[in-house]
């Protein structure tokens, strides 16, 4: 009662102060930037916070936290666009959504996907909303009872995920998790600062990569390529197909789905620097084991949408929690909008919610406003927006090589940084062509970082436990949330095993021959070797540990993989390979002719700099391979062009310079 009594009035003044017409008219004003950064890939809500974090100066508090806030709620909305239509995650948090997704829109049913996608996302926002409302009261306890061995345990069931999956042979996600956990530990160790797989004579590689880039290449280039070489429009069908109202229903039908979905998604947002990255695929893997029939999903199963698009809009809600509670970021838009909340004046904590709940509650209401406006403007422009899937690829391709390029160089502002990206794309194409699950090398790579740190800090903590005495460091270890975390693990990578035979599977996948299949197996062989011998090479204990252990055990899968190789014929799933399949094998132009026009970018951008490199891209690209006229080759490169400049110009980005910029000082954009 006492709590109610707080929260009561507080809640009251907080729903009038956000139903002003100013706060209203700045809450719609930072959907509309959350709806306009969300349709990019690769930008996501950092980029989006960082743009209106200038304006914070001087703003009315309630002002600013609405524009925010209203920022932050649509981006998980609005980045659906990319990952249902163009096959390219929007951000880290729309990852999940592109394998079932992607598949519908090819079909000509993008509408059916976008509807029940939002109709998922605002119920999914609003309920972490209504939760975060009564969480915020009694979450102090619950955060502080995570100390490091739930962090970890919880890190351990988003690798399990790994087995949901890894498609129909389970040792091959496995492998394809360890070369994403090992590539995770490239760089500087987080414990005493050993370099792995680095050297100073690389700077860029002491820093690791950035997960900006490795989502472009593993998800974004594979798709791009491969639709590319189709010469055609994404949707088959030539339209968006029926579906507005079917979306709907599907989400209806699937109602109790979205609401175990979305309080996973609350629940791991609010455990900070979990959420974002991984909470779809979460409840993507619990929405394959909840369900009888599994052998649709990765091929269009409506299911593969609801769980994680009601998901990734309700963590945002979970991480808000440890934001405002503890002044702990959940994420890293949480992280800048911490920043935020700073320049307005105020002082996230246990301060905030204890002497400004009314402004904490105008957060959280803010939120679900948001996200109503936000679903909404997202349907009333689908029609438009989707009509994309109708438009010849090969017109689309060149601006979406543009802005992924600009994307990932966002990341340090290095042409390092396209490098990276050129690289992680072969490594994109070469999984998806052999059937290698590259959600379970993305989860492997997401979690790498912080599952290291956890081991490495429980393991110190428990051993000066147990040098104290055997039950006080069980009970340090296997604490009641740790031991459900292990249960839920187990039964995780047990169904995910029972089950591989029908998840993400497709019985009409081409077989080839068994020289292609196994080399690439014995390049990311080599690659575990080499990344193995150079962790024992290191003196720290603390440093080698950890990429010792995955690399053991990702080599082990390995060699199992190559006897069974060697003991199968070459008509079993072991040797998929689509460029034998009609689709690809038989697409009109080739795969690395089609990978060269974007390396053709990236080369020209290490020369002479991003924008001319650009426009020399867009006119030959267009002319040679789109064969346009030399009129519609140079307006649509001009407005190409013209778009990018804007854009950078809004947000106060440079473009990657080249040699050239080294010799001659040119005016921005040139630069």
């Amino acid at each position: 009662m006492d709590l109610l009594a707080t929260a009561l009035p507080a809640l009251g003044d907080a729903l009038s102060l956000i139903f002003q017409p100013e706060q209203l008219m700045f809450l719609v004003l930072g959907v509309l930037l959350g709806l306009s950064v969300g349709v990019f890939p690769g930008l996501g809500g950092i980029a989006g916070l960082s743009l209106v974090l200038p304006f914070m100066f001087g703003m009315d508090p309630v002002s600013g936290l609405a524009l925010m806030v209203g920022l932050i709620a649509v981006v998980p909305t609005s980045d659906t666009f990319a990952s249902v239509l163009l096959g390219i995650p929007g951000s880290t948090a729309s990852q999940a959504t592109v394998l079932d997704g992607f598949p519908l829109a090819k079909k000509g049913e993008a509408a059916r996907a976008l509807s029940a996608a939002f109709a998922s996302s605002l119920f999914g926002g609003l309920l972490g909303a209504l939760v975060l409302t009564f969480f915020i009261l009694v979450a102090r306890p619950l955060i502080l009872a995570f100390g490091l061995p739930e962090m970890l345990m919880i890190t351990l069931l988003g690798l399990s995920m790994v087995a949901i999956l890894a498609g129909r042979i389970p040792l091959k996600g496995v492998v394809a998790a360890g070369l994403g956990l090992m590539v995770g530990t490239i760089g500087e160790a987080g414990a005493g600062g050993s370099l792995r797989m680095a050297t100073y004579d690389i700077p860029y590689l002491i820093d690791g990569f950035s997960l900006v880039i490795v989502g472009l290449g593993i998800f974004a280039i594979p798709e791009i390529v491969a639709l590319l070489r189709q010469d055609r429009a994404i949707s088959k069908s030539g339209g968006l197909g029926k579906g507005w109202m079917d979306g709907v229903r599907d989400w209806a039908a699937n109602i109790w789905l979205s609401v175990r979905c979305s309080v996973v998604g609350v629940l791991v947002g609010v455990i900070p620097g979990l959420g974002g990255s991984v909470v779809d695929w979460i409840a993507y893997g619990f929405t394959v084991q909840s369900s009888k029939d599994k052998t649709k999903f990765g091929s269009g199963d409506i299911r593969g949408v609801i769980g994680p698009e009601s998901s990734n809009n309700a963590k945002e809600g979970g991480g808000l929690v440890p934001t405002l509670i503890f002044g702990i970021p959940g994420s890293g838009s949480m992280a800048v909008f911490l920043g935020g909340l700073a320049l307005l004046g105020y002082d996230a904590g246990p301060h905030m919610v204890r002497y400004e709940l009314d402004v904490t509650y105008t957060i959280v209401w803010s939120l679900a406003l948001a996200n109503v406006f936000g679903a909404g403007l997202c349907i009333l422009l689908s029609g438009p927006i989707a009509r994309l899937t109708t438009i010849r690829f090969t017109l689309i391709a060149p601006f979406l090589f543009m802005v992924i390029a600009f994307a990932a160089f966002q990341s340090r502002q290095s042409l390092g940084d396209l490098v990276t990206l050129m690289g992680v794309g072969v490594i994109g194409i070469l999984l998806r062509r052999f059937d290698w699950s590259r959600p379970a090398f993305l989860i492997g790579f997401v979690l790498s970082h912080q599952a290291e740190n956890f081991a490495n800090m429980a393991n110190q903590i428990a051993g000066a436990r147990f040098r104290q005495g055997f039950l006080n460091g069980l009970e340090y270890i296997a604490s009641p949330i740790v031991l459900i975390i292990l249960v839920l693990t187990v039964v995780s990578v047990v169904i995910g095993i029972r089950q591989s035979k029908h998840i993400l599977g497709n019985s009409a996948t081409p077989a080839g021959s068994k020289r292609a299949p196994m080399t690439f197996l014995l390049c990311i062989t080599a690659y575990l070797a080499v990344a193995l011998v150079d962790a024992l090479s290191i003196d720290l204990v603390s440093d080698k540990i950890f990429p010792v252990t995955v690399g053991l055990v990702s080599l082990a899968g390995c060699l199992a993989l190559l006897v069974r190789m060697m003991l199968v014929p070459e008509t079993d799933h072991l040797f998929v390979d689509h460029e034998n399949g009609d689709d690809e094998g038989g697409a009109p132009h080739g795969l690395w002719s089609t990978l060269a026009w974007f390396g053709f970018l990236l080369v020209m951008s290490s020369l002479i700099g991003f924008i001319l490199a650009l426009s020399i891209f867009f006119v030959t690209f267009l002319k040679i391979r789109a064969g346009v006229s030399w009129f519609r080759s140079l307006a649509l490169s001009a407005c190409g062009i013209g778009f990018i400049c804007f854009l950078a110009g809004l947000i106060g980005r440079d473009f990657p310079p080249g040699l050239l910029q080294e010799f001659v000082n040119l005016p921005w954009p040139l630069t």
